[in-house]
């Protein structure tokens, strides 16, 4: 009978165990962060950079516009900076193939800018895969348009 009891108490504190481990490493719904996206409907590097930051964990809705003009307007996107989509996320914007892991350091450094882009469409940045990655600058960008250096990679 001994034995039992030591095999239940065995058992239960490995479900206990299993289910503390899950609980402690996967993110809760309020832990997830959203984000808007307004792209092209015709544009696949967009895409691609919707999905890499889904596979990032990012719970992001995306909204296919024809002319995405009037959205960078709205959210202060400088002209000389403008790409092909526009993210919102957590009151900043997100112009262009931003990689994720700088998003979410702008999320967590929360710096005085209206967001972050990376200008053109470099190669190598999240969305562009190809043959080769061409070095490229993740900008900041203010409500006058003036621009710094966050990263570059």
């Amino acid at each position: 009978m001994n034995r039992i009891w030591k095999c239940f108490a065995l058992g239960v504190a490995m479900v206990v165990l299993g289910l503390w481990t899950v609980s402690a490493f996967s993110k809760s719904p309020s832990d997830v962060t959203t984000m808007t996206v307004y792209k092209t409907p015709t544009c696949g590097c967009c895409t691609k950079w919707v999905n890499h930051l889904r596979e990032q964990g990012f719970q992001v809705t995306a909204y296919d516009i024809s002319d995405l003009t009037p959205i960078k307007k709205k959210h202060g996107v400088p002209d000389a900076l403008a790409t092909c989509h526009t993210a919102i996320v957590d009151g900043y914007v997100v112009e262009g193939h931003v990689p994720a892991d700088v998003i979410q350091r702008l999320l967590t450094e929360r710096p005085k800018v209206v967001g972050i882009t990376v200008p053109g469409m470099p190669m190598g940045s999240p969305g562009m895969e190809g043959a080769y990655s061409e070095p490229y600058d993740v900008l900041t960008f203010d409500q006058d348009g003036k621009t710094q250096v966050y990263t570059s990679r």
